[in-house]
C-alpha cells in the first residue's frame, strides 16, 4: 500500500511539473507545433534515464524507485498527448509537423534517454 500511494504521489507532483511547463513552453514560444509536450517528453527521456544511470550505483527503495520513474517520470511525460496533438495536426491538414512532430519525438526522446543513462552512471 506504501507504494502505490508513493506513486501516486509522485505522479500528482508529475502532472503539476507537466502542467507548468509545457504551458511555460507555448507561452513562450506561441507556436501552433506542439513544442510544450515535446520539450516535457524530451526532457522526461533524459531525466529517466540519467535516474537509472545514477541509481545504478545507489541502494534505492523499491519504493523510491518507482515513485520517481514511474510515478514522477511517468506523469511527467505523456504518449497519449503527443498522439492526440500529432492527430490533430493531421485533421488540420499539418501533415509535415505531423511527421516533425513524430520524428523529433523518437530521435529526441530515444537520444536524450542515451545520454541521461551515460551521465548518470558517470556521476
Amino acid at each position: 500500500m506504501i507504494k502505490i500511494l508513493a506513486i501516486g504521489a509522485g505522479g500528482f507532483a508529475g502532472a503539476i511539473l507537466r502542467y507548468w511547463i509545457s504551458g511555460w513552453v507555448y507561452a513562450f514560444t506561441q507556436s501552433d507545433f506542439p513544442i510544450g509536450t515535446l520539450v516535457v517528453n524530451a526532457a522526461g527521456s533524459f531525466l529517466l534515464g540519467l535516474f537509472m544511470g545514477y541509481s545504478e550505483q545507489l541502494i534505492l527503495s523499491p519504493t523510491l524507485k518507482a515513485m520517481i520513474t514511474i510515478g514522477l517520470l511517468g506523469a511527467f511525460t505523456t504518449f497519449s498527448t503527443f498522439s492526440y496533438e500529432t492527430v490533430m495536426l493531421l485533421r488540420v491538414g499539418a501533415p509535415m509537423k505531423a511527421f516533425l512532430n513524430i520524428v523529433l519525438s523518437i530521435l529526441l526522446g530515444l537520444t536524450l534517454a542515451f545520454v541521461g543513462l551515460v551521465v548518470g552512471k558517470n556521476i
